[in-house]
């Protein structure tokens, strides 16, 4: 046999051996619904990605219990492509599915659990196989306030900001190649922080009897009409990621007499913009100067930090509290060895009723309800009590009920040039009341729902106290 005879011969040979053993292609089931949230009674619409020809999905409300409210199997599935820009701009994949909701369904938060199997490849790895993955929505009142008067808006801006799905979120530590992102889509799978933060403050209300509506952070700004039927508006745990008209949409509510309350930290720390008719959300963060908002005159949506000296409008002025008055304890190496607790100041307000704490107390520690991020006021001390300087934007009239140091790590402040490297900042608990009446709660902490978890009992009185005074 000449040269190239042989050639092609174990060309043919290596071609067949290939054919036969090479291993099945990955399986996967991955999707997205097409809204962040729905009314009960709306149709559900789900966009699916799976490498089986069926799959099958189980729809669950998710708090004290894991209600199935709707499931069913053998549904047609099919691959779809994953653009280049996906984070950014989304999968733009086709709808597979709409599942109709009822006003049975309580208002809440949903999971979508999606399962598929394969019997394997073709010549190899002939063993079943399975892949699992979850899809999560909001579900509103269909009739807002009727069951309850109380609004949970979860910090659904902040499971996008995160979701590096596709290769980008807006931190550089989870992106590709150590790159940030500054425009996320929820046009894509994964990104709940559910689970974290909220669930454990809406397993203990479920327990214990109080009634939640929900709402997604957009719904603020695309549905502000909402939150009138309601009388407390609450955050819960990390609620980074706000947009200016969601801002307008709460400091209105309490202007007029609403109330919020804050059981979250680092609360509205970023300001956002909607773009993509609420698809996608853009924070430049402190690259701001790529902000093409940076070459405007008007400045107000420059997505960067709200308390920015160049937005002018800290936090502090909706919550009493912000992050550069904050920052760490017992997290990114700060008071690693901190109490995790709260040192009480001023222990016979409304709101510590029924605690039979005393200044000085320390309460929380146990579950560290001081924990991860918080929110602080430029604070001077008066007579051996905490007072806020109002310089930083905290209203007047804010009372400081409890503290714990809190600091900010160096990687995260040195680029603001207006920050005071070293400063050592506090955890604030307090409250103020509108000229208008209406009270803000906030505990300056995104753990609060740890000591809830644990069944502090000064916890669920503290949160008993606010429900019950501001929710009715």
């Amino acid at each position: 046999m000449n040269p190239l005879s042989l050639a092609v011969a174990l060309f043919a040979c290596a071609s067949i051996a290939t054919a036969h053993t090479d291993p099945p292609p990955s399986i996967f089931v991955e999707g997205y619904t097409g809204q962040v949230s729905y009314a009960q009674g709306e149709e559900v619409g789900f966009h699916i990605s799976t490498t089986t020809a069926k799959f099958s999905m189980e729809i669950a409300r998710i708090g004290a219990e894991r209600k199935v409210v709707w499931s069913k199997a053998d549904l047609p599935g099919k691959e779809h492509p994953v653009p280049e820009d996906a984070s950014a701009n989304g999968c733009r994949w086709p709808e597979t599915v709409r599942v109709p909701s009822t006003k049975e369904w309580p208002s809440g938060y949903y999971e979508a659990t999606l399962k598929c199997a394969d019997s394997g490849g073709k010549w190899t790895h002939r063993g079943a196989r399975t892949a699992q993955s979850s899809v999560w929505f909001v579900l509103r009142a269909a009739d807002p306030g009727a069951k309850s008067k109380i609004l949970l808006q979860l910090c659904t801006n902040t499971y996008n900001a995160y979701n590096n799905w596709g290769g980008f979120s807006v931190y550089a530590y989870n992106g590709l190649s150590n790159n940030q992102g500054h425009k996320v889509s929820f046009d894509r799978p994964g990104g709940s922080q559910y689970a974290r933060w909220e669930l454990p403050f809406v397993d203990w209300a479920d327990r214990n009897g109080y009634t939640l509506d929900f709402a997604a952070n957009s719904d603020l700004e695309h549905r502000p009409e909402l939150i009138s039927n309601y009388k407390l508006v609450l955050s819960v745990g990390h609620d980074e990621y706000w947009s200016g008209p969601m801002r307008d949409t709460v400091e209105g509510f309490v202007a007029k007499g609403g109330n919020a309350a804050f059981f979250s930290g680092n609360t509205c720390c970023w300001q956002v913009r909607s773009e993509d008719g609420g698809r996608s959300l853009t924070c430049w963060k402190e690259n701001f100067s790529k902000d093409p908002v940076w070459q405007q005159k008007d400045r107000s949506s420059l997505a960067t930090l709200w308390s920015h000296h160049l937005l002018g409008r800290p936090e502090n002025q909706m919550t009493g509290v912000g992050f550069l008055w904050g920052g760490y304890q017992i997290s990114h190496g700060q008071f690693m060895d901190g109490p995790g607790a709260y040192t009480v100041y001023r222990p016979d307000h409304w709101i510590l009723e029924g605690t039979s704490l005393k200044k000085g107390d320390m309460f929380g520690g146990k579950d560290t309800i001081v924990g991860y991020e918080c929110d602080g006021c430029e604070i001077e001390m008066k007579d051996g009590l905490p007072v806020p300087t109002h310089r930083d934007g905290t209203p007047k009239g804010f009372t400081i009920l409890a503290m714990c140091p809190a600091k900010w790590h160096p990687d995260d402040s040195a680029w603001y040039e207006k920050w005071e490297m070293g400063r050592v900042g506090q955890s604030v608990l307090g409250t103020y009341t509108t000229p208008g009446g209406g009270t803000v709660f906030t505990t300056g902490s995104t753990d609060w729902s740890h000591g809830l978890k644990g069944k502090d009992p000064v916890v669920e009185r503290v949160t008993t106290n606010l429900l019950k005074k501001l929710g009715k």
